[in-house]
Formats: C-alpha cells, structure tokens, sequence
C-alpha cells in the first residue's frame, strides 16, 4: 500500500463522520450516495486502497436489529399493539438507522483503514 503519511490534524474519526477525506479532511470522499470517489479533489489522494467490504453493513444491522427488536418487543409485551401499529413504527425506524448511518461508518472504516495503514491479510510462510 502507497500511502503518504496520515496527517495528524486529520481525526480519522472526523473525516469518517463528516464523510470527508482521511488525510486532507477537506474533499469529498463520496462521488454517489455509497460510491467512493476516484481520488481526494482536494489533496489528490488516490482512494484506491478502499477496501471496507461489508463492515459497515454488519455493524449497522447488529446495532440497528437489536435496536428495533428491543423496542418491538417492549412495545408489545407493555402495550400489546396491533401489528398495524409495529409497522408504522418500526419501518421508519429501520430506514432511518440503517440507511442514515451506512455512509458515515463506512467513511469512517475508510478513514481507519488509511489511518492505521491497514493491508490485505497475507499468510506468514516462515521465509526471510
């Protein structure tokens, strides 16, 4: 990975949050709504080294599942609701912490990735 030095101004976890780029913190990183750009419009940073997979995903599905589960469940072990009512609430809900949350985390891994100069995994085969 050809990475040039993480600039320390730069919190990974800033640039991650406001979806900017990890060393400059100034272009966007996104060219779509999940489409990574080409390469930083501000310091040229080439964003080829992404590689943030289905991270952001599971997270958000673990999060916001248990999230929605949880009150599903208290709503209807308190209150006994029609289902009607589940699905008035709980669709938004779901919408809303998944697809507002899929940019910023996976911007953020994107960030960390950089930050941390993280590589693809390689097998250690014991040779010099």
């Amino acid at each position: 990975m050809d990475l040039q030095p993480f600039h320390a101004g730069v919190s990974p976890y800033a640039a991650g949050l406001t979806c900017r780029c990890p060393r400059c913190g100034q272009g966007k990183l996104f060219s779509g709504f999940l489409t990574v750009a080409p390469a930083c419009t501000r310091c040229g940073l080439d964003y080829s080294f992404d590689d943030s997979g289905d991270g952001p995903v599971v997270f958000i599905i673990l999060a916001a599942g248990s999230l929605v589960v949880g009150l599903a469940l208290w709503v209807e072990l308190s209150f006994t609701p029609p289902l009607w009512v589940h699905a008035l609430l709980w669709t938004p809900l779901v919408l809303i912490s998944t697809l507002g949350l899929l940019r910023p985390l996976k911007a953020t891994l994107i960030a960390l990735q950089y930050a941390k100069q993280a590589e693809q995994g390689r097998l250690d085969k014991g040779e010099p």
